[in-house]
């Protein structure tokens, strides 16, 4: 592991990413004691607040874990999914937002990344995955439901189906479609959608994921992402419209 000292980077974030690679090549396997903060600093040939700041790096992205006592130090941890899941919908919701992407370029994305994972779902789904998706239409029927729980329901349901795949890497690729996109587009045309329409149309995928059959499943994604698009369309119709009767 090497760092360059006349870089311009930060040098902590230059041993981070010296471990980090090491890890990912398996040079240091889950579970191995990374050398003593000592060893570290005579290797890298820096201070130990650099190294401290390295590993605090490390440990925030859960790719190391801290033990006290006699028997303790820095560990290679292993990473689970699961635990992986909100640093990809920070990244998907940092990279919608800092690169201004339309909406229909969202929407195509998202889509048919769900539309991929149809026939897994459809093959693969538990009876949980079908009851979770049914207790989240019963949610969004009721007429009392704020905006925002109706979406966050949204996004709840479309977890649901994505997880029913059965496939933790289908799962963690899709967490930023559905939980970054999915909100994304709830926020620009909740407004205006029909949520009678919404449940309607998550009450044919349900039983279409019942039945097994992927073809209807995607059949009414597609329809969903029309259904979305031609929203989202008729809002920036309306919006361009007022601003020429204002001006």
């Amino acid at each position: 592991m090497k760092i360059d000292p006349d870089s311009s980077k930060d040098l902590s974030a230059q041993i981070a990413e010296a471990i980090r690679d090491a890890i990912v090549a398996g040079e240091l396997i889950v579970d191995q004691r990374l050398p003593s903060e000592a060893e570290l600093v005579d290797q890298f040939q820096v201070s130990r607040p650099t190294v401290r700041e390295a590993l605090k790096r490390l440990a925030a992205q859960s790719l190391i874990r801290t033990q006290r006592g006699a028997s303790g130090g820095a560990f290679v941890n292993r990473l689970r999914f699961e635990e992986a899941y909100d640093q990809q919908v920070t990244t998907s919701s940092l990279l919608l937002s800092m690169n201004a992407v339309s909406f229909d370029v969202a929407c195509e994305a998202r889509y048919a990344l769900e539309r991929a994972c149809a026939p897994l779902s459809a093959a693969r789904r538990t009876p949980d995955h079908l009851a979770t998706m049914r207790a989240e239409i019963h949610r969004q029927s009721q007429p009392g439901l704020t905006d925002e729980a109706f979406c966050a329901s949204d996004v709840t349901f479309h977890r649901a189906l994505v997880d029913g795949a059965g496939n933790p890497v289908v799962s963690y690729q899709l967490a930023g479609a559905v939980e970054a996109m999915q909100p994304l587009m709830n926020m620009i045309t909740f407004t205006a959608r029909s949520r009678e329409r919404i449940v309607d149309l998550h009450t044919a995928l349900t039983d279409r994921l019942e039945a097994r059959d992927a073809l209807g499943v995607e059949s009414t994604l597609a329809t969903l992402e029309s259904y979305t698009r031609d929203l989202a369309h008729s809002i920036v119709t309306e919006r361009a419209r007022r601003a020429e009767t204002i001006t």
